[in-house]
């Protein structure tokens, strides 16, 4: 069962992946790793009778298995082609779904990180550095998911408490843990980027703080900032109301 890795990522205790975890929960079972394990190596769709085989247990158990698979999201099945085996009914197969699934705990979210990177290599403007260049990339995702979200809720002027509440559901869903500690400041304690934000702390931090203060700007939060705070010991960064 060596060939099998999954990753299961929860962004928050308070917005759990459920179908990431019942996916993984599936998977507790030797027989159904199994199965799992062969469809992966066949390369192919895979009939009940071969998953039976494969682990060795009976067709009818097999196919109860497989089923479970299909429900947790890891499966999909389809019908074979070939001629009809029995009247109106052919070959119930079934093959790996493509998507991955994540559950790490607290959450990380380097493919965020890993895309600002890229980004920002492929389009590093004239007599830009490359520091200035992932600066500038997270500062337009960040405003780009500000905008998105000011889309999506409608939630007109914005107060600073109205802000931060705003801030801290998106916040959460991408896993910082925020935490109002005031009325007007959200501390986040977790640092999605760990641990190569302490790798190289100043990138990784400036690109935190790039990112957060785009999003401000883009759900139109002009009143609240996104400050660094050294030293910190969760997220380098905080939001409070703008001084």
């Amino acid at each position: 069962m060596g060939d099998i890795v999954v990753y299961v990522t929860v962004s928050d205790p308070d917005g759990l992946d459920v179908p990431s975890i019942a996916a993984v929960a599936a998977l507790d079972d030797d027989l159904r790793r199994g199965m799992y394990a062969y469809a992966r190596r066949a390369r192919r769709p895979v009939t009940r009778d071969e998953a039976a085989a494969a682990v060795g247990i009976s067709r009818k158990l097999a196919a109860f298995h497989l089923d479970k698979l299909v429900t947790a999201g890891l499966l999909r099945f389809g019908f074979a082609a070939g001629p009809v085996v029995k009247v109106g009914r052919r070959p119930k197969v079934y093959e790996p779904v493509d998507e991955a699934i994540q559950v790490q705990l607290p959450a990380r979210r380097h493919e965020i990180l890993a895309g600002i990177l890229i980004e920002a290599v492929l389009a590093e403007g004239s007599g830009e550095t490359a520091r200035d260049a992932v600066r500038r990339v997270a500062g337009e995702r960040g405003h780009a998911a500000g905008e998105e979200e000011r889309a999506r809720i409608r939630p007109g002027r914005l107060g600073v408490e109205r802000a931060l509440t705003v801030a801290e559901g998106v916040l959460r869903r991408y896993g910082f843990e925020p935490s109002r500690d005031a009325r007007t400041c959200v501390r986040l304690r977790n640092c999605p980027f760990h641990p190569l934000a302490a790798e190289a702390p100043e990138l990784v931090c400036g690109i935190n703080q790039a990112f957060l203060a785009g999003f401000l700007t883009g759900v139109r939060a002009g009143n609240v900032e996104a400050a660094l705070v050294p030293g910190a010991a969760e997220c380098c960064v905080e939001l409070r109301q703008a001084r």
